[in-house]
């Protein structure tokens, strides 16, 4: 991707992936500007995460993640995109479910509409990405509740 990237970590404590981000982009930045004597933003805005549940919904985010080039129609296959995590799975730690075995060929297939509204809806609003279940007790505990409730202020009801 020309103006952003995707990348999915787990922190090793709860509060590590911002001071993460901050310094791993501060770093870049600095390199590439001092590299080609340039100077404002490098990246699209400022990083987002959500949290996500260690299953099926693990897979979505990938496969969402892998097949971006190909929704923005810079490659034909996932397969073509050079910094893809399938050109280097050595890089990657082992994840926490098991892949299909026809992995690639799952990939190589768009998201359906209603997975791709609600990962992106996850995404802008930096909401878990789960099961309902999952989700009802992972908000209490994380105390991410109001990522779940609509924007706004809800509306008055009349006097009766």
């Amino acid at each position: 991707m020309p103006n952003h990237f995707h990348l999915v970590l787990q922190p090793a404590t709860p509060n590590a992936l911002s001071p993460f981000m901050q310094w791993w982009m501060t770093s870049h930045v600095r390199r590439y500007h001092r590299h080609y004597r340039s100077h404002g933003h490098v990246w699209q805005g400022r990083f987002k995460s959500f949290p996500i549940q260690q299953d099926d919904h693990l897979l979505t985010v990938l496969r969402y993640m892998l097949r971006n080039p190909v929704r923005a129609q810079l490659v034909e296959s996932v397969t073509q995109w050079p910094w893809s995590s399938l050109q280097h799975p050595t890089l990657v730690d082992p994840l926490p479910v098991p892949l299909p075995a026809d992995w690639l060929h799952w990939v190589e297939h768009p998201l359906f509409d209603h997975e791709l509204t609600t990962l992106r809806t996850c995404l802008n609003r930096q909401a878990p990405f789960g099961s309902s279940d999952w989700l009802a007790q992972f908000t209490g505990m994380a105390g991410l509740d109001r990522t779940l409730r609509p924007r706004g202020r809800p509306r008055k009801t009349p006097d009766k």
